[in-house]
């Protein structure tokens, strides 16, 4: 089997979105997204200016987080975010919706608060990404948010943060991330022209993959250079130049 490099790559949101990250990480980070030529880079909000600067005309887009990652901010300042980002360079917005309304089924909060942010991307130019938060919620409250995302519509509908950290009976936190479950519910309940993105735990050329056979165009993650050089071995070819990996976050 020969696999499309370039497709592999341009299925692909290099995250760079760790708590920890520094300066010297984000920077290694664009290389390393301009290297391979994925479809974005997946920045904390305050990054915008520099990489909308540094991926200028690398044919990489500038996506960056909104509401991250527990999607409480009020609407009003999520709006706010996603204007500023806009005004700053930014391509494409993945907003978390506010679970805890979510969960208590205020679909009209919900849907009111995705259709107002989905329209301020859409005064830009930009696209919206739904994160749904899918370790926390039951498949009626994921198909319920693909009706919505449908409805309005939005661009892509998205599995997870990488952050939705869910305590255990032992104490300990721990999160799913893209399931191929939750990835075949939601590309099952999406219309036509909404797209499904998988994030959290894809980190082999393989899972890849399979979240592609179920349906899934866009993936966020942060083994970017393992996911391509796999590809790249698989198809016989010699190992490209390689930045190492960051194997924290997603």
């Amino acid at each position: 089997m020969q696999y499309n490099i370039e497709a592999i790559a341009k299925m692909i949101d290099h995250s760079l979105l760790h708590p920890t990250m520094t300066d010297e990480d984000l920077e290694k980070g664009l290389q390393q997204a301009i290297h391979y030529k994925t479809a974005s880079v997946c920045i904390k909000p305050y990054a915008v200016p520099l990489c909308a600067a540094r991926l200028k005309g690398s044919g990489v887009l500038v996506s960056t987080v909104v509401g991250f990652p527990h999607g409480s901010h009020t609407t009003t300042i999520k709006l706010a975010e996603t204007k500023l980002a806009c005004e700053q360079g930014c391509h494409e917005i993945d907003m978390v919706v506010n679970i805890g309304k979510v969960l208590s089924g205020d679909w009209t909060y919900v849907a009111d608060e995705i259709k107002a942010i989905n329209d301020e991307c859409l005064k830009h130019g930009a696209i919206l990404k739904v994160i749904f938060e899918n370790d926390y919620l039951k498949d009626e409250h994921k198909i319920k948010l693909c009706q919505i995302c449908n409805e309005i519509p939005v661009a892509f509908v998205k599995t997870s943060t990488g952050y939705g950290f869910v305590k255990g009976e032992d104490g300990k936190f721990s999160t799913r991330g893209a399931t191929l479950e939750d990835v075949a519910l939601m590309a099952k309940n999406v219309a036509p022209g909404v797209q499904v993105k998988a994030a959290g735990g894809v980190r082999t050329l393989d899972e890849l993959m399979k979240m592609k056979e179920l349906g899934v165009t866009r993936i966020g993650a942060t083994a970017t250079a393992v996911i391509v050089e796999e590809a790249r071995k698989r198809n016989g070819l010699s190992s490209a130049e390689v930045t190492n990996a960051d194997k924290s976050g997603y």
